[in-house]
Protein backbone atom coordinates (compact mmCIF):
# COMPACT_ATOMS: atom_id res chain seq x y z
CA UNK A 1 0.00 0.00 0.00
CA UNK A 2 0.93 3.67 -0.53
CA UNK A 3 3.18 5.17 2.48
CA UNK A 4 1.98 8.08 3.66
CA UNK A 5 4.34 11.27 2.73
CA UNK A 6 4.29 15.53 2.58
CA UNK A 7 4.56 14.95 -1.04
CA UNK A 8 4.80 12.19 -3.56
CA UNK A 9 6.42 11.95 -7.05
CA UNK A 10 4.84 11.21 -10.02
CA UNK A 11 6.23 9.77 -13.42
CA UNK A 12 3.76 10.05 -16.40
CA UNK A 13 4.15 7.53 -19.31
CA UNK A 14 2.82 9.05 -22.63
CA UNK A 15 3.66 12.95 -21.06
CA UNK A 16 3.55 14.28 -24.58
CA UNK A 17 0.15 13.12 -25.59
CA UNK A 18 -2.66 14.91 -25.22
CA UNK A 19 -3.47 13.30 -21.73
CA UNK A 20 -0.43 13.70 -20.17
CA UNK A 21 -0.61 17.53 -20.92
CA UNK A 22 -3.88 17.51 -19.44
CA UNK A 23 -2.51 15.67 -16.68
CA UNK A 24 0.17 18.13 -15.59
CA UNK A 25 -2.03 20.82 -16.06
CA UNK A 26 -4.07 19.36 -13.35
CA UNK A 27 -1.77 18.50 -10.86
CA UNK A 28 -0.84 22.60 -11.04
CA UNK A 29 -4.82 23.18 -10.79
CA UNK A 30 -5.85 21.23 -7.70
CA UNK A 31 -2.13 21.52 -5.87
CA UNK A 32 -1.19 18.20 -5.84
CA UNK A 33 1.05 17.87 -3.44
CA UNK A 34 4.00 16.74 -5.40
CA UNK A 35 7.39 15.86 -4.36
CA UNK A 36 8.89 15.15 -7.83
CA UNK A 37 7.88 14.51 -11.41
CA UNK A 38 9.60 12.13 -14.01
CA UNK A 39 8.32 12.57 -17.50
CA UNK A 40 8.65 9.82 -20.34
CA UNK A 41 8.17 9.53 -24.23
CA UNK A 42 9.33 8.61 -27.07
CA UNK A 43 12.31 9.32 -28.26
CA UNK A 44 11.46 12.09 -30.52
CA UNK A 45 9.99 13.98 -27.56
CA UNK A 46 13.20 13.50 -25.41
CA UNK A 47 14.70 16.71 -24.27
CA UNK A 48 11.17 18.82 -24.76
CA UNK A 49 11.32 20.69 -21.43
CA UNK A 50 7.10 20.87 -20.26
CA UNK A 51 6.12 23.22 -17.21
CA UNK A 52 4.28 22.41 -13.98
CA UNK A 53 3.72 23.99 -10.45
CA UNK A 54 5.99 26.73 -11.69
CA UNK A 55 9.34 24.09 -12.21
CA UNK A 56 9.96 23.16 -15.54
CA UNK A 57 10.75 19.41 -16.21
CA UNK A 58 12.66 17.67 -18.79
CA UNK A 59 11.25 14.67 -20.58
CA UNK A 60 12.86 11.66 -20.54
CA UNK A 61 12.94 8.84 -23.62
CA UNK A 62 11.31 5.66 -21.97
CA UNK A 63 13.27 2.69 -22.33
CA UNK A 64 13.84 -0.52 -20.82
CA UNK A 65 16.58 0.59 -18.72
CA UNK A 66 14.65 3.39 -17.12
CA UNK A 67 14.93 4.02 -13.68
CA UNK A 68 11.37 4.32 -11.12
CA UNK A 69 13.19 4.93 -8.42
CA UNK A 70 11.60 7.45 -5.86
CA UNK A 71 8.61 6.87 -7.85
CA UNK A 72 5.46 6.52 -6.22
CA UNK A 73 2.67 7.15 -8.65
CA UNK A 74 2.89 6.24 -12.37
CA UNK A 75 -0.27 7.56 -15.11
CA UNK A 76 0.83 5.49 -17.82
CA UNK A 77 -1.48 7.30 -21.22
CA UNK A 78 0.63 5.76 -23.97
CA UNK A 79 -0.21 2.43 -25.97
CA UNK A 80 -1.64 -1.15 -24.88
CA UNK A 81 1.56 -2.39 -25.00
CA UNK A 82 3.50 -0.04 -23.13
CA UNK A 83 1.07 -0.53 -20.34
CA UNK A 84 1.36 -4.06 -20.52
CA UNK A 85 4.84 -4.42 -19.90
CA UNK A 86 5.19 -1.42 -17.61
CA UNK A 87 2.05 -1.32 -15.62
CA UNK A 88 3.06 -5.25 -13.87
CA UNK A 89 6.57 -4.46 -13.74
CA UNK A 90 5.91 -1.09 -11.77
CA UNK A 91 2.97 -2.57 -9.49
CA UNK A 92 5.50 -5.32 -8.26
CA UNK A 93 8.38 -2.88 -7.91
CA UNK A 94 5.68 -1.09 -5.22
CA UNK A 95 4.97 1.94 -7.62
CA UNK A 96 0.81 2.67 -7.36
CA UNK A 97 0.14 2.47 -11.31
CA UNK A 98 -3.12 4.17 -13.14
CA UNK A 99 -3.32 3.30 -16.29
CA UNK A 100 -5.55 5.14 -18.98
CA UNK A 101 -5.87 1.51 -21.59
CA UNK A 102 -8.32 -1.34 -21.99
CA UNK A 103 -5.16 -3.59 -20.90
CA UNK A 104 -6.38 -4.05 -17.06
CA UNK A 105 -9.98 -2.77 -16.83
CA UNK A 106 -11.76 -6.46 -16.57
CA UNK A 107 -8.77 -8.03 -14.55
CA UNK A 108 -10.29 -9.20 -11.80
CA UNK A 109 -7.06 -8.15 -9.37
CA UNK A 110 -7.81 -4.66 -11.42
CA UNK A 111 -9.59 -2.19 -9.51
CA UNK A 112 -11.92 -0.15 -12.40
CA UNK A 113 -12.19 3.38 -10.32
CA UNK A 114 -14.35 6.49 -11.02
CA UNK A 115 -13.96 7.85 -7.74
CA UNK A 116 -17.29 9.61 -7.40
CA UNK A 117 -18.93 5.94 -8.15
CA UNK A 118 -16.88 3.28 -6.43
CA UNK A 119 -13.44 5.07 -4.55
CA UNK A 120 -14.29 1.54 -2.08
CA UNK A 121 -12.38 -0.40 -4.31
CA UNK A 122 -9.21 1.42 -3.98
CA UNK A 123 -8.85 -0.24 -0.59
CA UNK A 124 -7.41 -3.51 -2.02
CA UNK A 125 -4.48 -3.07 -4.72
CA UNK A 126 -3.41 -6.66 -5.25
CA UNK A 127 -1.27 -5.93 -8.56
CA UNK A 128 -0.60 -2.28 -7.54
CA UNK A 129 -2.35 -1.47 -10.63
CA UNK A 130 -5.60 0.96 -11.05
CA UNK A 131 -7.37 1.29 -14.28
CA UNK A 132 -9.58 3.95 -15.70
CA UNK A 133 -12.81 3.06 -17.39
CA UNK A 134 -13.11 4.44 -21.18
CA UNK A 135 -13.82 7.69 -21.62
CA UNK A 136 -17.53 7.25 -22.59
CA UNK A 137 -17.78 4.90 -19.67
CA UNK A 138 -17.15 7.44 -17.12
CA UNK A 139 -19.88 10.30 -17.45
CA UNK A 140 -22.12 7.40 -18.22
CA UNK A 141 -21.62 5.70 -14.51
CA UNK A 142 -21.76 8.89 -13.23
CA UNK A 143 -25.12 9.34 -14.59
CA UNK A 144 -26.27 6.53 -13.73
CA UNK A 145 -24.56 5.87 -9.99
CA UNK A 146 -27.36 8.59 -8.37
CA UNK A 147 -30.63 6.78 -10.32
CA UNK A 148 -29.25 3.39 -9.49
CA UNK A 149 -28.83 4.36 -5.77
CA UNK A 150 -32.54 5.73 -5.97
CA UNK A 151 -34.67 3.08 -7.36
CA UNK A 152 -32.51 0.79 -9.47
CA UNK A 153 -31.13 0.92 -12.90
CA UNK A 154 -33.00 -1.75 -14.58
CA UNK A 155 -31.90 -1.27 -19.01
CA UNK A 156 -29.81 0.89 -20.39
CA UNK A 157 -29.45 2.20 -23.78
CA UNK A 158 -26.75 4.68 -24.73
CA UNK A 159 -25.82 6.14 -27.67
CA UNK A 160 -22.24 8.06 -27.92
CA UNK A 161 -21.05 11.04 -29.55
CA UNK A 162 -17.58 11.37 -29.52
CA UNK A 163 -14.74 13.86 -30.21
CA UNK A 164 -12.06 13.30 -32.67
CA UNK A 165 -9.96 13.73 -29.83
CA UNK A 166 -10.78 10.19 -28.15
CA UNK A 167 -8.24 8.85 -30.71
CA UNK A 168 -5.49 11.48 -30.27
CA UNK A 169 -3.81 14.63 -31.68
CA UNK A 170 -3.40 12.87 -34.78
CA UNK A 171 -7.19 12.61 -35.06
CA UNK A 172 -7.92 16.34 -34.01
CA UNK A 173 -5.60 17.47 -37.14
CA UNK A 174 -6.92 15.55 -39.64
CA UNK A 175 -10.47 17.00 -38.77
CA UNK A 176 -8.83 20.51 -38.87
CA UNK A 177 -6.56 19.87 -41.83
CA UNK A 178 -9.74 18.16 -43.83
CA UNK A 179 -12.32 20.66 -42.93
CA UNK A 180 -9.48 23.68 -44.59
CA UNK A 181 -9.48 21.41 -47.51
CA UNK A 182 -13.30 20.72 -48.02
CA UNK A 183 -13.68 24.87 -47.22
CA UNK A 184 -11.50 25.41 -49.92
CA UNK A 185 -12.55 22.79 -52.69
CA UNK A 186 -9.50 20.73 -51.87
CA UNK A 187 -9.89 17.02 -52.33
CA UNK A 188 -9.11 15.18 -48.32
CA UNK A 189 -7.23 12.75 -46.80
CA UNK A 190 -8.14 10.13 -44.81
CA UNK A 191 -4.96 8.88 -42.52
CA UNK A 192 -5.84 8.09 -39.34
CA UNK A 193 -10.12 7.06 -39.79
CA UNK A 194 -10.89 5.15 -42.52
CA UNK A 195 -13.04 7.73 -43.89
CA UNK A 196 -13.27 11.45 -44.20
CA UNK A 197 -14.96 12.96 -40.65
CA UNK A 198 -15.28 16.38 -41.49
CA UNK A 199 -18.68 17.07 -41.57
CA UNK A 200 -19.31 13.06 -41.26
CA UNK A 201 -20.57 10.79 -38.67
CA UNK A 202 -18.41 7.51 -38.36
CA UNK A 203 -20.78 5.02 -36.51
CA UNK A 204 -17.67 2.89 -36.16
CA UNK A 205 -14.91 2.97 -32.97
CA UNK A 206 -12.61 0.43 -32.50
CA UNK A 207 -12.51 -3.05 -33.84
CA UNK A 208 -15.67 -4.98 -35.12
CA UNK A 209 -16.55 -8.24 -33.69
CA UNK A 210 -18.60 -11.08 -36.18
CA UNK A 211 -22.05 -10.41 -34.04
CA UNK A 212 -21.46 -6.40 -35.38
CA UNK A 213 -20.26 -4.64 -32.34
CA UNK A 214 -17.88 -2.31 -32.18
CA UNK A 215 -14.69 -3.11 -29.46
CA UNK A 216 -16.01 0.35 -27.80
CA UNK A 217 -19.51 -0.61 -27.42
CA UNK A 218 -18.34 -3.70 -25.92
CA UNK A 219 -16.04 -2.03 -23.37
CA UNK A 220 -19.17 0.32 -22.15
CA UNK A 221 -21.11 -2.47 -21.38
CA UNK A 222 -18.70 -4.94 -19.33
CA UNK A 223 -17.07 -1.39 -17.87
CA UNK A 224 -20.56 -0.26 -16.15
CA UNK A 225 -21.33 -3.48 -15.04
CA UNK A 226 -17.87 -4.25 -13.13
CA UNK A 227 -17.94 -0.22 -11.88
CA UNK A 228 -21.93 -0.21 -10.36
CA UNK A 229 -21.45 -3.51 -9.27
CA UNK A 230 -23.91 -4.71 -11.41
CA UNK A 231 -23.49 -8.00 -13.19
CA UNK A 232 -26.94 -8.50 -14.92
CA UNK A 233 -27.81 -4.73 -15.86
CA UNK A 234 -28.81 -4.97 -19.19
CA UNK A 235 -26.72 -2.45 -21.13
CA UNK A 236 -26.35 -1.83 -24.85
CA UNK A 237 -24.63 1.00 -26.69
CA UNK A 238 -23.88 2.16 -30.16
CA UNK A 239 -20.68 4.53 -30.30
CA UNK A 240 -20.39 7.40 -33.20
CA UNK A 241 -17.17 9.43 -34.07
CA UNK A 242 -18.59 12.81 -34.97
CA UNK A 243 -16.72 15.88 -36.33
CA UNK A 244 -16.06 17.58 -33.18
CA UNK A 245 -12.32 18.31 -31.37
CA UNK A 246 -13.07 17.97 -28.06
CA UNK A 247 -16.17 16.22 -25.39
CA UNK A 248 -17.95 13.26 -25.71
CA UNK A 249 -21.77 13.49 -25.80
CA UNK A 250 -24.48 10.95 -24.54
CA UNK A 251 -27.82 10.26 -25.69
CA UNK A 252 -29.15 7.58 -22.53
CA UNK A 253 -31.77 5.87 -21.98
CA UNK A 254 -32.84 4.37 -18.57
CA UNK A 255 -35.52 1.80 -17.51
CA UNK A 256 -35.88 2.01 -13.95
CA UNK A 257 -36.28 -0.74 -10.87
CA UNK A 258 -39.35 1.74 -9.63
CA UNK A 259 -40.64 4.77 -10.70
CA UNK A 260 -38.93 8.42 -10.43
CA UNK A 261 -40.01 11.77 -11.95
CA UNK A 262 -37.88 13.82 -13.98
CA UNK A 263 -37.46 16.76 -11.06
CA UNK A 264 -36.34 13.85 -8.49
CA UNK A 265 -34.10 12.59 -11.09
CA UNK A 266 -32.68 15.98 -11.43
CA UNK A 267 -32.39 16.57 -7.62
CA UNK A 268 -30.69 13.22 -7.15
CA UNK A 269 -28.27 13.82 -10.12
CA UNK A 270 -27.68 17.52 -8.50
CA UNK A 271 -26.68 15.79 -5.71
CA UNK A 272 -23.73 13.72 -7.10
CA UNK A 273 -20.29 15.12 -6.80
CA UNK A 274 -19.33 15.65 -9.85
CA UNK A 275 -22.11 16.02 -11.74
CA UNK A 276 -23.82 19.30 -12.70
CA UNK A 277 -27.50 19.43 -13.79
CA UNK A 278 -27.81 21.65 -17.17
CA UNK A 279 -31.57 21.40 -17.72
CA UNK A 280 -33.73 24.55 -18.89
CA UNK A 281 -34.97 23.57 -22.52
CA UNK A 282 -37.61 26.53 -22.65
CA UNK A 283 -34.29 29.18 -21.88
CA UNK A 284 -32.18 26.39 -24.80
CA UNK A 285 -30.35 25.63 -21.78
CA UNK A 286 -28.53 22.05 -21.98
CA UNK A 287 -24.96 20.43 -22.52
CA UNK A 288 -23.10 20.94 -25.60
CA UNK A 289 -19.10 20.38 -26.19
CA UNK A 290 -18.63 24.00 -25.97
CA UNK A 291 -20.03 24.02 -22.28
CA UNK A 292 -18.11 20.83 -21.26
CA UNK A 293 -14.31 21.91 -23.10
CA UNK A 294 -12.08 22.02 -20.55
CA UNK A 295 -14.39 21.55 -17.50
CA UNK A 296 -14.15 18.80 -15.12
CA UNK A 297 -18.41 18.45 -14.22
CA UNK A 298 -20.28 16.27 -16.07
CA UNK A 299 -23.21 17.71 -17.15
CA UNK A 300 -26.53 16.51 -17.53
CA UNK A 301 -29.93 17.69 -19.18
CA UNK A 302 -32.79 16.89 -20.99
CA UNK A 303 -33.73 14.98 -18.27
CA UNK A 304 -37.16 13.89 -19.32
CA UNK A 305 -39.68 10.74 -19.08
CA UNK A 306 -39.60 8.39 -21.94
CA UNK A 307 -43.41 6.72 -22.04
CA UNK A 308 -42.66 4.34 -24.38
CA UNK A 309 -41.43 1.92 -21.06
CA UNK A 310 -42.30 1.93 -17.89
CA UNK A 311 -40.23 3.86 -15.68
CA UNK A 312 -38.47 5.24 -18.50
CA UNK A 313 -36.03 8.13 -18.33
CA UNK A 314 -33.80 9.98 -21.10
CA UNK A 315 -30.37 12.21 -20.17
CA UNK A 316 -28.39 14.29 -22.23
CA UNK A 317 -24.59 14.04 -20.82
CA UNK A 318 -21.67 15.63 -22.21
CA UNK A 319 -18.26 15.43 -20.57
CA UNK A 320 -14.79 16.36 -21.43
CA UNK A 321 -13.10 13.17 -22.41
CA UNK A 322 -9.24 14.39 -21.72
CA UNK A 323 -10.46 15.73 -18.04
CA UNK A 324 -13.06 13.55 -16.21
CA UNK A 325 -12.32 11.12 -18.95
CA UNK A 326 -8.79 10.46 -18.66
CA UNK A 327 -6.62 12.69 -16.58
CA UNK A 328 -8.38 14.34 -14.35
CA UNK A 329 -9.98 11.04 -13.15
CA UNK A 330 -6.13 9.75 -12.41
CA UNK A 331 -5.20 12.29 -10.63
CA UNK A 332 -8.72 12.17 -8.29
CA UNK A 333 -7.23 8.22 -7.45
CA UNK A 334 -4.34 9.41 -6.70
CA UNK A 335 -5.87 11.84 -4.40
CA UNK A 336 -7.87 9.55 -2.99
CA UNK A 337 -4.98 7.17 -2.05
CA UNK A 338 -3.48 10.22 -0.53
CA UNK A 339 -6.63 10.95 1.64
CA UNK A 340 -6.31 7.47 2.65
Amino acid sequence: MLKKKSAYTIAILGATGAVGKESLEILEERNFPLAGLRLFASKRSAGEVMTCQGKEWTVEELTESSSFAGVDFAFISATDSISKEYGPRLGAAGVVVIDDSGVFRMDPQVPLVVPEVNASALRSLPRGIVSIPNCTTTPLVMALKPLHDAVGVKRVVVTTFQSVSGTGAAAMDELLDQTRALMAFRDVKAEVYPYQIAFNLLPHIGSFSEGGECSEEIKIVRETRKILDAPTMRVTSTTVRVPVLRCHSESINVELEKPLTPNEARAALAAMPGVLVYDDPLKKLYPMPLDATGKDEVYVGRIREDASVTNGLNLWVVSDNLRKGAALNAVQIAESLVRG
